[in-house]
Order: C-alpha cells, then sequence, then structure tokens
C-alpha cells in the first residue's frame, strides 16, 4: 500500500526540460527531503528517526525535536504492541546523553535494561541501516525508585500536608463534594497547628471530628456533615488497607534529586517501578503529578532555555485524567502550561489522544502517534478525531497511514525550533541502545543498594505529628475531666458531712433547751430504756454475789 498520496494533478519530472516521468525511488526520495528539511535545526536534538514514503525510509531525512522545544511538552500515542515504550527509551536514552536528566514510569519492568548495554541482532543493524544510525551498545545512569512499601528501588515518600486535598481527594476517590470537606478538614488542621504527615494523621483527626470530642469543632468549620466526614474517614482507612501507609510520611522525597547527573555529565534516568499498577491506579498517576506540582512550586524561572533542566515521560497518562475532579483537572491544565517557564518538559503516553483531555491536548507541541486500531465504531471516531489534530498534509493519507503504521513506526509533527509544526513525517523509529528488556532482578538490587539516595530515603521516619498531638490532647482532657469529677465529688461528700454534723449539733442544743438530764452522751446512754433494764438485771446479780460466803456458798436464808 502506498504511503504516498501527491495529487496525479501534479507529476514529478525527472530532470528539467524532460516530459519522462522521474524515477519512484527519485520522487520519494524529494519528498522524504522536503519534509526533513522542516526539521533541519543547528541545535541540540533528539534524533527520532527517519522519513519513510512508500514503504522506504530515507535514512538521510532526519525527523528530530530541538531539545530548547521539549519543554513545549509532547504525547506519545499508539495501540498496545506498537512500539510506544521503546520510544519512550530511545528519547529517554538521548536526553540523558545530553545532560537531561528524565523521571519515566517503569509500567511493564522493562525499561530498567536502560541500565545495561543492548544486544546486537540482524533486526538491530537493519533499523540502523534505515534510520542513518551509528548504533552501538550502550547503558545509561539509572536510578531506581518505587512507592515506599511497593518495589525493590529507593523508597519514595511523600506528606498528606504536602499532597494536599485535591490530589488526595483523586487517590481517595472522592466526589467534589466530599473533596470540598477534605479541603475545610485540611484548613482545620492549618489553623490547629496539628501537622499531617502520614495517613494515620489523617485518620486520626476525621476520628476525633466525628467523635464526641470533636463534634464541636466540625460544626465550626461549616457545611461539613457528619455523613461526608464517615465518607472520608472509610477511604482513608481503605488506602491505609491497601499499602497507603508506606507511601506517605517521612523522609519525603527531595525535588531537586530528581535534577542530577552523573560525574560524566549525563542525565540521571530516574525509573519509577509500578508493579502493583491495577490495584492502585490513582496513587501512582496522583504522585507523579504530585512530583510535578512540587517542581513548579519549587524551581525558579529560567524562561526559554537550551535544554529542559527535567523531562517527564509520563506513560499510562490516562490513569492521571481516570475520574479526576474539576479541580483536578484544573489544576493539571494550568501546571502543564506553567511549568514550561521553569525549564520542565512533560511528555504524556496513553493510546489515544482522546484519553488526554483538549484543554491538555493544546499545550503539547510534539506528537509521535504510533498505529491506532479501527476495529469499531468508538475506534473509528477516534481515528478521525486524531486525524483533525495534525496538520494539512499531501504527503500521506492520514487515516490510512495510522492504521497501516509498523512496530516502531510513528507519524510526527513537532515544533521546529522557530516554534511553528513541522511538517507530518511517518517515521520509522531509532532503535534504543540500551538493553530492550529488563535486567536481573540481582542485578537490580546491587544498584539500589550502591544508590546514594538509599541512605537518605531508606528508613521511614516517624516524628510527633497530628496523631501524637492529638493523642495527648485527649489524654489530657481526659485526666483535666478525670479530677474535675474527683473534686466535685470530694467537694459534694464534704457538703454532705458538714451538714450531718449541723443536723446533730442541732438535736443536742434542742435536747438541752427542753431540760434533758444534762448528762451530756452519758445521760442520753442512761436514758435509753434497753439500757435501764440491763443495770437492773446487774445490780440483782451483784446482791446475789454479795450475799455468797467468801467460800462461794450462798448464805442460808432465815
Amino acid at each position: 500500500m502506498s504511503q504516498s498520496t501527491v495529487p496525479a494533478d501534479r507529476p514529478e519530472t525527472g530532470t528539467a526540460g524532460s516530459d519522462r516521468p522521474a524515477d519512484p525511488a527519485t520522487s520519494a526520495s524529494t519528498a522524504a527531503q522536503r519534509i526533513a528539511h522542516g526539521y533541519d535545526t543547528d541545535q541540540a536534538c533528539v534524533t527520532l528517526g527517519s522519513v519513510v514514503i512508500d514503504g522506504t525510509a530515507d535514512p538521510t531525512a532526519l525527523v528530530r525535536i530541538p531539545l530548547s522545544m521539549l519543554n513545549r511538552h509532547g504525547l506519545v500515542a499508539g495501540a498496545t504492541g506498537t512500539g510506544k515504550t521503546k520510544t519512550l527509551q530511545g528519547i529517554a536514552e538521548q536526553l540523558s546523553a545530553a545532560g537531561v536528566p528524565v523521571l519515566m514510569p517503569d509500567i511493564k519492568g522493562d525499561l530498567s535494561g536502560l541500565h545495561a548495554p543492548g544486544e546486537g541482532g540482524d533486526a538491530i543493524t537493519t533499523r540502523a541501516s534505515d534510520t542513518g544510525d551509528d548504533w552501538s551498545p550502550q547503558a545509561f545512569p539509572v536510578e531506581f525508585y518505587s512507592l515506599a512499601g511497593q518495589g525493590a528501588g529507593v523508597p519514595i515518600r511523600a506528606t498528606v500536608d504536602s499532597f494536599g486535598p485535591i490530589l488526595l481527594s483523586k487517590v481517595l476517590g472522592l466526589n467534589e463534594t466530599q473533596e470540598s470537606t477534605l479541603g475545610l478538614i485540611f484548613h482545620w488542621c492549618d489553623q490547629q497547628n496539628l501537622p499531617l504527615l502520614d495517613l494515620k494523621d489523617l485518620r486520626e483527626v476525621v476520628t476525633y471530628l466525628t467523635g464526641d470530642d470533636g463534634k464541636a469543632e466540625l460544626h465550626k468549620l461549616g457545611g461539613v456533615s457528619t455523613a461526608t466526614a464517615g465518607v472520608i474517614l472509610r477511604a482513608v482507612t481503605n488506602l491505609s488497607a491497601q499499602g497507603g501507609d508506606g507511601f506517605f510520611g517521612e523522609p519525603e522525597f527531595t525535588i531537586g534529586d530528581l535534577l542530577r547527573t552523573d560525574s560524566a555529565g549525563r542525565g540521571i534516568i530516574g525509573l519509577l517501578e509500578v508493579g502493583d499498577l491495577q490495584s492502585r491506579p490513582a496513587l501512582f498517576s496522583t504522585f507523579l503529578m504530585w512530583l510535578l506540582a512540587e517542581l513548579f512550586e519549587n524551581l525558579p524561572e529560567v524562561g526559554d532555555v537550551d535544554k529542559p533542566k527535567l523531562v517527564f515521560l509520563f506513560d499510562e497518562a490516562h490513569l492521571l485524567f481516570d475520574d479526576a475532579s474539576k479541580a483536578f483537572r484544573n489544576a493539571i491544565e494550568q501546571t502543564v502550561k506553567l511549568i514550561r517557564s521553569k525549564g520542565v518538559g512533560v511528555f504524556f503516553c496513553s493510546q489515544l489522544p482522546t484519553d488526554i483531555p483538549d484543554d491538555v491536548l493544546s499545550q503539547l507541541g510534539a506528537r509521535i502517534q504510533h498505529a491506532l486500531r479501527a476495529f469499531t465504531p468508538k475506534d473509528q471516531q477516534a481515528l478521525a478525531t486524531t486525524v483533525k489534530t495534525y496538520p494539512v498534509t499531501d504527503d500521506y493519507d492520514l487515516a490510512k497511514a495510522l492504521t497501516s503504521l509498523g512496530i516502531g513506526e510513528a507519524i510526527v509533527t513537532v515544533l521546529s525550533e522557530k516554534g511553528a509544526p513541522t511538517p507530518v513525517a511517518w517515521t520509522r523509529m531509532c532503535a534504543p541502545r540500551s538493553l530492550m528488556d529488563p535486567i536481573p532482578a540481582a542485578d537490580l538490587a546491587t544498584a539500589v543498594a550502591a544508590s546514594p539516595l538509599a541512605g537518605k530515603y531508606g528508613t521511614a521516619v516517624d516524628r510527633e505529628s497530628a496523631y501524637e498531638m492529638l493523642t495527648t490532647r485527649l489524654a489530657q482532657q481526659a485526666d483535666a475531666a478525670a479530677a474535675a469529677q474527683a473534686k466535685e465529688q470530694a467537694e459534694q461528700q464534704a457538703k454532705e458531712q458538714a451538714q450531718q454534723d449541723e443536723e446533730r449539733e442541732a438535736s443536742r442544743s434542742s435536747r438541752r433547751d427542753s431540760g434533758g438530764d444534762g448528762g451530756g452522751v452519758l445521760g442520753e446512754i442512761m436514758g435509753n430504756t434497753a439500757v435501764k433494764s440491763f443495770m437492773r438485771s446487774m445490780a440483782s446479780a451483784i446482791g446475789g454475789a454479795l450475799g455468797r460466803s467468801i467460800f462461794g456458798t450462798r448464805k442460808r436464808r432465815r
């Protein structure tokens, strides 16, 4: 199938003044050179590959992106198995070689091969010939990361405070009302000087606010229902049960550690291991967005630069936008729009361009579209939409081309060094120079152990925060309440005793005033009827006893 669709009413001629049709190979080469001319640059650049016309690649017609344009962001898209990951690998290699650090997730585990030199073969030799690449095997400096508790890499953590309510709501799966409530809870913690470092801090705060001790505080927040707070508490508890406790906490990752180069000046490629993506997709994608937000907040303005300070290669980007709230989408759009001036480039990677919201897609200057599938009406609609997003071209029928691309081929348009869109180019991509397979687990473990970051982030730290502060506050309140209750009981007992003493004294005074025996206590006792009876019996007994002889016999009565 021909990839060139030059109109028949525009015949090419072989030589000046000749009516003989041009040789097809010459015509294809001319078209390839014309397209490649739009990618000419004197600046340092990333070479994507070579132009393809009518199925033939011209190794001298190169498709390139100037490094100065990489902070205009980009999109890498295509169906599963079309070569997107290898494209990302090749881009990361060239950025590293140019001294630009890279951060990218390793979804399938095979990008760890960046740490080892590639292996040649017939396919590599042919691809190198087609793309004009003097291919040789090469390893690149790699830092292996993992979300704390979820992989073999250097553990990365973030505090709940720094994540903030909008990003955390995405992780927790909250709706917009619940997201607003979470924002109020964060605000209350700020007012109370309660640091939210890990999930147990947030869980303790929400438990406090929904309990008897904190109901008054919850009411003061305004518009916060106990039911909504309860939903948030359950979501936090579920995230904790799924392993979120390991990620949220300290030591928090320092953004500056992403902006490193090795001793040879090559940019270090940060690989984020995402082995358990399916169970926590929102945590992974939102964490990358947190990193991007932290870069935006902390990096200085640099304007236009010769090369970016850092490039994000954001694989499985659709996860970032799935079920995202309006506030979250707006935050992404603003960050992508403004972070360019901080010298950071972002490349989103997904299966379809339609996975990316239009407001974000419009910010992406580079388009690298691998093959699309059009098996269903929805696929066909996505294909038609994708075609409309490319500049007009007479060189390809894009609807046919996008479904005919081979593995490792893509339809490309980028921004030239002047900021203008380049001609659409069917591109045969260059082969990566590093290993296109995972490295052995033992090699990965060795690399992690040798990392200078292993000691910095390897051990979790649990300092005093909201959990401990609230626990102490509640304990102090309980002690104060117990002390107050004991004091009240003591005062009540003293009052009752005083009342009893007063009543007794009043009774005594009453008897004295009425002319009693005046004998006091002894008088009261002797006046008792039982005592009087006892005394009479005792007197009789004493009398009998005195009537006995000294030998103990009773005297005989007369």
